[in-house]
């Protein structure tokens, strides 16, 4: 006889426990399992984050983003104290390096403004009051909402809750196959499940397409690289961020303070060839190499990014001096030997809508009643993970 469960989630990443967490919350006694193909937690872009919470300034008024980031940020930093994960409370500025920048500044202090967000715009002197380091060209803003916690530590925690809510989740097992009623799962064959979520991150568009969502989406990943500084903890007292280019969903290159302490730069958005392309040629699938070339030329046409801009400035960071020269324009004594010890790369799974050449600046959600999929999760969906939950069982069990 087939096993049944009410929800089975496709994903044990931070959106993936949330929103199992988020579902026995409402529906307490339910029969839920959560599949992951790694054998640890948070094996991908849930562990291999910034572990920055976000303040929920940069998005569209209107969009997904700013209202979840906004409440997660919230919710997160609630449910870190509740359960003990370490939260360090660093607040965060946004520097220019040139006037030409400042327009753009007013821009994100006014979309702040919008969407609820405490934020203050200073001058160099309060940048360098609330981080001497830091150096900014006449204004800067100050986010005193950020923050930072441990990345894996959340995701850990969120599987803890969800066990002690009567879920069960399965790590070393990966979804095989899926359609609208049923999972195939690595190790438990195949499962009969009233509904099913699709929070498979890098590989969420395959597993859409497993159940005719997502058709016009493909997934085009970025690889993020870090570097820690030999600084003394604390040296660095909040995350210093440069103003974004609107024109691409990346935030620049920025140093942000850890749970410890320690001093980190980064990340990179470098185009990758494949999606779990960490280092070397581990891991690395042909067809998914093929797929990202015959997709890359659609991206490189797009009308609504700089393309070739993204592509000049980025390649470049794969060189680790190159890449700390980038952070001293905002902290000029920054110096390449002072940043020597190499994080763990991560990459971002950015939806590409094809037809339009368009990265997807915004959360994506498509499903129906039978099944749910988290298309694009990208950055700040960390921040936003207790909150995205909230938001998508609501409407699949209202």
């Amino acid at each position: 006889m087939t096993p049944t469960v009410d929800l089975a989630v496709i994903g044990g990443g931070v959106v993936g426990m949330a929103l199992a967490d988020a579902w026995l919350a409402r529906n307490p006694g339910d029969r839920v399992v959560v599949y992951d193909k790694e054998k640890h937690f948070a094996a991908h872009a849930s562990g291999r984050n910034s572990g920055v919470l976000h303040a929920g300034f940069y998005y569209a008024p209107d969009s997904l983003k700013a209202r979840l980031t906004r409440d997660g940020n919230r919710m997160l930093r609630e449910f870190c104290l509740e359960r003990g994960v370490p939260l360090r409370e660093t607040g965060k500025v946004v520097v220019t390096t040139s006037e030409e920048q400042l327009p753009a500044l007013d821009t994100l202090y006014e979309r702040g403004r919008a969407n609820g967000v405490t934020l203050e715009m200073t001058d160099e002197a309060g940048i360098r009051e609330l981080e001497p380091l830091a150096r900014t060209v006449e204004r800067g803003l100050w986010s005193p909402n950020t923050a930072v916690s441990s990345p894996a530590g959340v995701v850990i925690a969120l599987a803890q809750r969800v066990q002690e809510r009567g879920g069960r989740v399965v790590l070393d097992s990966a979804a095989t196959g899926a359609a609208p009623g049923w999972v195939m799962s690595a190790t438990e064959g195949r499962v009969a499940a009233g509904h099913v979520i699709n929070a498979a991150g890098l590989y969420a568009d395959t597993v859409a397409h497993w159940f005719g969502f997502g058709r016009d989406y493909r997934m085009l990943p970025f690889k993020g690289l870090y570097w820690y500084g030999t600084w003394e903890p604390g040296r660095l007292r909040r995350h210093v961020y440069p103003v974004p280019d609107a024109r691409n969903p990346f935030l620049g290159v920025h140093l942000t303070v850890t749970v410890d302490g320690r001093a980190k730069i980064g990340p990179t958005a470098i185009p990758a060839l494949w999606r779990e392309d960490y280092g070397g040629v581990k891991g690395m699938r042909g067809r998914e190499v093929w797929d990202v070339l015959r997709t890359y030329p659609r991206f490189l046409r797009s009308p609504h990014h700089d393309v070739p801009g993204l592509v000049r400035t980025e390649m470049p960071k794969y060189f680790r001096k190159y890449l700390v020269s980038q952070a001293a324009a905002l902290v000029p004594s920054v110096r390449p030997a002072d940043f020597t010890i190499k994080g763990k790369p991560g990459v971002r799974a950015q939806l590409l809508h094809v037809p339009t050449g368009k990265l997807e600046m915004d959360f994506v959600v498509e499903g129906d009643e039978r099944s749910t999929h988290m298309l694009n999760a990208v950055s700040p969906a960390w921040t936003s993970s207790l909150a995205v939950a909230d938001y998508v069982v609501e409407r699949i069990t209202r």
